[in-house]
């Protein structure tokens, strides 16, 4: 076999083709516009894993109906410091956007943002209840003065018809409605920031698999496939003095790679997920809106069910889900080994302890897998009580995998969020984990930057702050990349 052909060294290496890499590559056009950007994707396309629009929400989490975001308090309080945080963040995305736009980065018009309201959505006493005290303890924010409540069912009709057509009337109810919210397309804004970003120079390769990044004498070597899906692809190694492994559910075995130590512990647990999806002409004209409901006793964050208006290439549709999986599988298109090649002897005690204390997600999925096709219109059934299952079908969105990081017994805590990873000397990064997820692309990229580059380059973490006033509020700053990163 011949030796791999070695690339000549680029400044920056971006594995992976969805939209953190996209983002951050854009980013670094900004910042370092003399400099050389390499971007690397597996597959054939970009964004066509977690950014791909039929394999995420495209909710633009801004923390206006999901309800995981204002957990209740022992002492009965709702708790509104995340849904503050990811709302700021996802400002951070929308002021990025609009800077690339009134730049000519982006095209006039944001075609991948479409206005659909926002609605929280409850039924029963206590869900009412509930509801009622998170509207008063948001409302008293300024972020979310807007959002209207009521437990009027006439007026729920009017928000959503399909909520309250066939409900008993004797059932309580409750929703919130904020106006504020958006519909994205994750995959179309993916294409357009690489595009923009090629546009400025950045070399972006495809059908080009990473096997791994380590150390070389002037950087880090990353081995790589071309045809990534043919055993005759040629091999190459790349070099940088900087990498970002933005490869979604592969970025922890690549990160594993590098040997860096603030990985050690991590590990990863794989959750899948189905929609039910309708182009009906009747339904979608008659459910304008992103509406989120309570999650089971045991159900993780991203599987809080919520029915869906969802704009993907100009047409429009409703999705109701996720119901959740499980696969050993870290990608949509990935190997049933994934999971085992992330298992290091650092990561078996987490894995563990995970395992021991969140039976009731164990169960919740055992339950999932379980469901029938009638008890998944029963699900549905509870937001839309007259839903037919001959109007839906079901279609497998993407993987995710949540995070597992130690914690300082170097045990393990089951983590729902993003999380960030820097090296200590800033020379490599990488992004772990699911929701909020792409939502706060741009705050996450912004806190890779100021990470790795806010020591040597101050100007840098200025002008990001400049682009995105709301990192001030959304809890970016500078801080020791030789600690592990927290969640987004």
């Amino acid at each position: 076999m011949p030796a791999p052909r070695n690339d000549a060294p680029v400044d920056y290496a971006l594995v992976g083709g969805g939209v953190m890499s996209a983002t951050l590559a854009i980013l670094l056009t900004e910042l370092d516009p003399d400099a050389t950007i390499h971007v690397y994707e597996r597959l054939v396309e970009p964004a066509q894993e977690s950014s791909d629009p039929w394999r995420n929400a495209g909710t633009g989490h801004a923390a206006l109906c999901e309800l995981n975001y204002t957990p209740e308090r022992a002492d009965g309080s709702i708790d509104i410091t995340k849904a503050i945080a990811v709302n700021e963040q996802f400002k951070a995305s929308r002021e990025l956007w609009d800077h690339l736009a009134d730049s000519g980065a982006l095209p006039d018009g944001t075609t991948f943002v479409s206005p659909v309201p926002h609605m929280t959505f409850v039924s029963g006493t206590e869900g009412v209840d509930y509801l009622r005290r998170r509207h008063e303890a948001l409302a008293a924010h300024p972020n979310f003065a807007d959002m209207v409540y009521t437990e009027d069912p006439e007026v729920v009709r009017d928000w959503a018809p399909l909520l309250a057509e066939g409900r008993l009337s004797s059932e309580p109810i409750a929703a919130t409605r904020s106006d504020a919210g958006t519909d994205v397309d994750f995959g179309s804004l993916t294409r357009q920031l690489l595009e923009a970003a090629q546009a400025r120079g950045v070399v972006v390769h495809t059908s080009v698999q990473a096997s791994s990044v380590t150390r070389g004498p002037h950087g880090w070597k990353i081995r790589l496939r071309d045809n990534a899906w043919t055993p005759l692809g040629e091999r190459r190694t790349a070099h940088a003095r900087f990498v970002f492994v933005g490869a979604g559910g592969g970025a922890l075995r690549l990160l594993q790679t590098t040997g860096i130590p603030e990985i050690k512990g991590f590990a990863g647990f794989p959750i899948s997920g189905q929609f039910l999806r309708t182009f009906d002409p009747e339904l979608v004209a008659r459910h304008q809106a992103k509406v989120y409901g309570k999650a089971e006793v045991g159900a993780p964050p991203m599987s809080v069910p919520h029915l869906d208006t969802r704009v993907v290439d100009g047409r429009t549709a409703l999705m109701f889900g996720p119901f959740a999986g499980f696969s050993l599988k870290f990608l949509a298109f990935g190997s049933p080994l994934d999971a085992l090649k992330t298992i290091r002897p650092g990561n078996v005690l987490p894995l563990l302890a995970v395992a021991r204390d969140n039976l009731d997600l164990v169960k919740y999925l055992v339950k999932e897998l379980l469901a029938t096709p009638a008890a998944k219109l029963r699900t549905l059934r509870k937001f839309f009580p007259d839903a037919e299952r001959s109007r839906w079908t079901m279609i497998t969105a993407g993987q995710r995998v949540q995070v597992i990081r130690p914690d300082a017994r170097r045990t393990g805590v089951l983590q729902f969020g993003t999380e960030v990873i820097t090296a200590a000397d800033g020379s490599v990064a990488g992004l772990l984990g699911a929701s909020p997820g792409a939502s706060t692309a741009a705050f996450a990229m912004a806190q890779v930057i100021e990470r790795c580059f806010g020591d040597e380059h101050p100007e840098w973490v200025g002008r990001l702050h400049e682009i995105m006033p709301s990192l001030a509020r959304a809890g970016s700053g500078s801080r020791d990349p030789a600690k592990p990163a927290g969640p987004v």
